[in-house]
């Protein structure tokens, strides 16, 4: 009680006590330790006991609400619609020019839907308490290029290019920055879900098994929204849909954010570190292919990609990576410690 004094005296139930416990690593096995069955035993004993005056219930109450709250969600819900419609302005663009006017429009815009999508990174419910590691901002960066990017030099790479420009794939790249919107709302419904169970939870078995549906049907979501932008940008600039490639990009990198916005780091840098080194290393395999007695080198890729198209490739890359994180994230965010505090709040 007097080592965890501090979590008892500003939690406002004993399952924030009891999260609070698990995340410094305390067990059942620990609580039976001091005569309790189980660690919301515990927790509910040291919210009973440790004392708390109406100040500390109300403030934390209060803050409890967090993006439930009425009005909290106006600000980051406005900047979610930022990085879509500078990446629309910026397509416009670049269709209505020809020669260095587009490369400038294109070079400038997407430094501008780049600082757009920082800024709304910044507020709502997958911000981040400190700044994902550079490697992981290099991989993700990697990952977007290539949707944009990758295909075309594949395909040019296999049939002895590029002898000049390749086509660009700004229908993905225009339908993956409108779905940063339903994917910051997405993220919301969890965190509101989540601190409901939270509250209404008898232990942390059951907030498990309360969330672990929200948990599937987010992501389900997300895709559901995002195959119908691909469709609509598809149509509108007359581009085949990449739905393999960019909806799995787009899943790899909402619960890479997800996980990185309730504090577990490592995994989406692996998981998107692993999707771009085998993008790179496939780009790779086909040029090398052209050296004397390497050809061999190129089959696998050209084998997929003949078979499947060249979106197979970052397909199955970030395919692979987003079903890790899900089983991942399956394990840590149906834990109530990953929720303990609001993280969605701006």
């Amino acid at each position: 009680m007097h080592r965890h004094r501090a979590l008892c005296e500003r939690a406002v139930d004993p399952l924030e006590i009891a999260a609070g416990l698990e995340a410094h690593g305390v067990t059942d096995r620990t609580a039976a330790r001091f005569r309790h069955r189980d660690v919301f035993s515990l927790a509910e004993e040291l919210y009973a006991r440790v004392p708390r005056d109406e100040e500390t219930r109300s403030t934390e109450n209060a803050a409890t609400a967090g993006p439930d709250a009425p009005g909290a969600h106006a600000g980051w819900a406005a900047l979610a619609l930022l990085p879509g419609a500078l990446c629309t302005a910026v397509v416009v663009g670049v269709r209505l020019t020809e020669g260095r006017p587009r490369l400038l429009i294109a070079t400038v815009g997407a430094l501008t839907v780049f600082l757009g999508l920082r800024l709304a990174l910044r507020r709502g419910p997958l911000r981040t308490a400190s700044d994902p590691t550079s490697g992981t901002r290099a991989w993700t960066g990697w990952l977007l290029a290539y949707a944009v990017l990758g295909d075309g030099l594949l395909n040019a790479g296999l049939d002895g290019g590029p002898h000049g420009p390749w086509p660009l794939a700004t229908a993905s790249a225009l339908a993956l920055a409108l779905a940063y919107a339903p994917a910051a709302w997405c993220a919301h419904l969890l965190a509101v879900r989540a601190r409901r169970n939270l509250a209404a939870s008898r232990g942390l078995a059951d907030f498990a098994d309360s969330v672990r549906p929200v948990l599937l049907t987010v992501p389900t979501l997300f895709l559901c929204a995002l195959a119908v932008l691909l469709a609509l940008c598809g149509a509108a600039l007359d581009e085949p849909a990449a739905y393999a490639a960019a909806g799995s990009l787009g899943a790899l990198l909402l619960l890479a954010r997800l996980l990185t916005a309730h504090g577990f780091t490592r995994a989406p840098a692996l998981a998107l570190g692993a999707a771009g080194a085998i993008e790179v290393i496939a780009l790779a395999t086909v040029f090398a292919g052209r050296l004397p007695g390497c050809s061999i080198l190129a089959v696998p890729v050209g084998t997929v990609v003949d078979a499947s198209g060249p979106g197979a490739v970052p397909g199955l890359a970030c395919g692979l990576a987003a079903l890790a994180l899900l089983i991942h994230s399956i394990r840590t965010l149906t834990r109530a410690s990953a929720h303990a505090a609001p993280s969605g709040a701006p």
